[in-house]
């Protein structure tokens, strides 16, 4: 699907929307919403998906209809990042996935999703979660090595970005 690179602030409102399906990697679904393109570059995708209904997640907590997230996903990394903002705007939390590259076809943006996560708080304190998660389908799918490689590797590649405070981690509320 050929999108324009840049779609102004104005305009993304009738971006087309686009369906994130988060697969396992036996390819089943695991997670799917909606989204819009705010931005493409060469090297990643930017949508805003906004929450409809209120959901509760283990680790971030209940997550109020109205709450704004900014995904960011790397056209040649295997991770994504999100940002979520409160309905009133302030920054809620980043939530990171490992991830396998997305593809991107028709309306459809799809990723294997490895499991590892990385929770980040407003002042860019964070916790990796689901390690046990990520070994019990590296066995149960028999991940290739280089693929548990990468896994470990995009992590690192995470935890440099934040430390560090560089994009998308630069954000200031």
């Amino acid at each position: 699907m050929s999108l324009s690179s840049k779609i102004s602030a104005e305009n993304a409102a009738f971006a087309p929307s686009i369906k994130v399906l988060a697969c396992k990697y036996d390819g089943s679904v695991h997670r799917s919403w909606n989204v819009r393109l705010q931005t493409e570059t060469a090297e990643l995708w930017i949508f805003k998906g906004v929450f409809e209904e209120e959901i509760s997640h283990p680790l971030l907590g209940v997550i109020r209809p109205g709450t704004v997230s900014i995904e960011f996903y790397w056209k040649n990394h295997c991770y994504n990042v999100f940002r979520f903002h409160q309905p009133e705007g302030p920054l809620r939390s980043f939530y990171c996935n490992i991830n396998l590259p997305p593809v991107l076809e028709g309306d459809v943006l799809s990723y294997v999703d490895l499991d590892i996560d990385i929770l980040v708080k407003p002042d860019l304190t964070y916790q990796v979660v689901d390690l046990d998660e990520f070994l019990e389908n590296a066995a149960k799918h028999r991940y290739p090595p280089e693929i548990i490689e990468t896994a470990y590797r995009s992590v690192e590649e995470l935890e440099l970005l934040i430390n560090n405070r560089s994009f998308p981690f630069d954000f200031k509320n």
